[in-house]
């Protein structure tokens, strides 16, 4: 028997204020993270930002009700919780370092549409033949990214597909995002997954800090994976200091925007974080989508709009959020 989502009082002006403040220190996020990529481990940084991340996540503990707050009834649920979205982080951050901005923030969008399909089985929701539609076109969209029809791509479609994996594990994720957010304080729940990020970083230094993994790969993004800690220096420890900053921000706005308001109402304006992934891309790196990126990009975000105006103007509640799985 499916346990009962417990409401909480709706704030929709607040929450979109909040899920736009987390979007653009996500994007902010993602162009920190590319930016050194080539120079540093992607665990040393989920470190040095969850590190710093967590002293501020603290803080907002503290206003929010105190140390009293960080109990839970469920800690099992919340090692679910903070596993998904490391492995989330894990799959995106390693396609980014490869692949450009846009292109990883536009396949990532696919998890609104793995959201509807796992609301069947796991929420017990019935999804109308719309839905469905709008589901297969933005798929649609990911297959014409993928590119097929080329023998040779620039870079591994497993590469590809990685935003893909990182989308499914992240809309696992928000499954229980909207349940424990129900009886947990949205600081809280961005303390439970610095924790994790910590613990999980921690592991990795321990086994491959050394970069004895890292010898002979050629692959950008197991490089990006296994290569040696190295000291920060110079303007780069601003910038890690900056991820520290960006991780509190989006654990905690994106945590309160979900529990203030239906995802129908909040996620639609999380689709401007493709524009400023293709800005970002743009201004950074010189990078302009193809014609193929261009199109499934536009397939996937329409069916996604189209999915959550279809759950909005059915009133049903969509609880899961999309982004926070990219902290």
């Amino acid at each position: 028997m499916r346990a009962p989502l417990v409401t909480v009082p709706q704030n929709a002006a607040a929450a979109v204020g909040f899920v736009l403040a987390g979007v653009a220190a996500i994007s902010v996020n993602d162009v920190l993270i590319k930016q050194l990529s080539g120079g540093y481990p992607l665990h040393q940084m989920v470190f040095i930002r969850s590190a710093i991340g967590i002293i501020f996540s603290l803080m907002l503990v503290q206003v929010e009700g105190g140390f009293a707050i960080l109990r839970t009834r469920t800690p099992g649920l919340h090692l679910m919780r903070g596993a998904l979205v490391v492995v989330s982080n894990l799959t995106y951050f390693a396609a980014l370092a490869v692949i450009p901005l846009a292109e990883a923030t536009a396949l990532f969008f696919v998890a609104p549409l793995m959201i509807t399909l796992l609301s069947i089985p796991l929420l017990g929701e019935k999804v109308g033949p719309l839905r469905l539609a709008a589901v297969s076109v933005g798929f649609a969209g990911v297959v014409l990214m993928m590119r097929p029809w080329e023998s040779e791509t620039e870079v591994s479609r497993i590469i590809l597909f990685l935003p893909v994996l990182a989308a499914l594990t992240y809309a696992l994720n928000q499954i229980l995002t909207r349940r424990l957010g129900a009886t947990t304080r949205a600081s809280a729940l961005a303390v439970y997954i610095q924790g994790t990020f910590i613990v999980v970083s921690l592991a990795f230094y321990l086994v491959a800090g050394d970069g004895r993994y890292a010898v002979g790969v050629k692959n950008g993004s197991l490089q990006f994976l296994l290569r040696a800690w190295v000291w920060p220096e110079g303007g780069d420890r601003w910038l890690f200091l900056g991820l520290g900053l960006n991780s509190a921000i989006i654990g905690f706005a994106l945590a309160q925007a979900y529990r203030l308001a239906d995802a129908a109402v909040v996620a639609p304006f999380e689709y401007i974080g493709l524009p400023l992934a293709i800005f970002w891309g743009w201004v950074i790196w010189g990078d302009v989508p193809t014609p193929a990126v261009w199109a499934g990009s536009a397939l996937i975000l329409g069916s996604g709009l189209f999915v959550f105006l279809r759950e909005k103007f059915k009133s049903r509640r969509l609880p899961l959020p999309a982004g926070e799985g990219r902290q």
